[in-house]
């Protein structure tokens, strides 16, 4: 089954190598088809993502008023949530998709050299080899390692630059703080990773990051618009005035 999912993969990227002749270009290709596919989901991620800040100042004080009761607690924040529609699990979903591909296109360009011989791999003049990885491009020269350390910092830049952004309008300092240094050791993390993964693996989780964050600052957008309306929106009853009502006029007072 895996092998089989596996080969589907290369199907579908050597296609588009076939439309395109470039295995880079075809790669980014497959990565947009494959961003489209989940941007209902990706909405649902960022939707949920802002509902948690709008709720964020509510679940602290459930928090802090029922900090001796979690029973309690725990029930309040299932009502808030329900109340709010917030699924803390939506930010999730669209991460657990793209693990099954991230993984199976490792495994594809890992095993690429053996698929069809001959070929190099190569992404225009930008990226000798997409089979390659930074360690081994490292090893050949700083000059040959410069494409591959730029698809690295994007790599890891691009992961959690959404989760950076999320925080800049973040009014609790604290987490904020503790947010961007989760994120730093994230990123580090992900360069760790990125040392031996091959130049394909990172080029399409660049760009499948670079289109997401796009994603979500639309999604970010159109819903902060939505509340910017609703706010402005203010029902004002217009005055009713009888014009049919006749004025009675004063009666004159007698002169003595």
């Amino acid at each position: 089954m895996w092998d089989a999912f596996k080969d589907l993969i290369f199907q579908i990227i050597q296609f588009f190598y076939n439309f395109c002749g470039d295995w880079g270009l075809s790669i980014i290709i497959v990565t947009v088809i494959f961003r489209v596919l989940i941007s209902p989901l990706m909405h649902k991620q960022t939707k949920s993502s802002f509902q948690m800040q709008k709720v964020q100042p509510l679940m602290k004080e459930i928090q802090t008023k029922y900090a001796d009761d979690p029973q309690r607690q725990q029930e309040e924040m299932q009502k808030l949530y329900a109340e709010a529609k917030f699924n803390p699990l939506a930010g999730c979903l669209p991460m657990l998709l793209q693990m099954p591909i991230f993984m199976a296109l490792f495994q594809v360009l890992s095993e690429m050299g053996a698929r069809t011989e001959g070929s190099t791999y190569e992404f225009y003049n930008l990226v000798p080899s997409l089979v390659e990885r930074p360690s081994e491009a490292f090893a050949q020269g700083f000059g040959t390692f410069v494409p591959y350390l730029i698809l690295m910092v994007i790599f890891a830049g691009a992961t959690f630059l959404p989760m950076v952004l999320q925080q800049m309008n973040n009014k609790d300092n604290a987490q904020r703080k503790q947010t961007m240094i989760m994120s730093g050791v994230m990123s580090l993390f992900m360069l760790w990773i990125s040392w031996g993964s091959p130049a394909g693996v990172l080029l399409f989780w660049g760009a499948s990051s670079l289109i997401g964050l796009g994603q979500q600052q639309i999604s970010m957008r159109i819903m902060k618009k939505r509340d910017a309306e609703a706010a402005e929106t203010i029902e004002v009853k217009p005055i009713e005035v009888d014009v049919t009502r006749k004025v009675k006029k004063p009666r004159p007072t007698k002169k003595r």
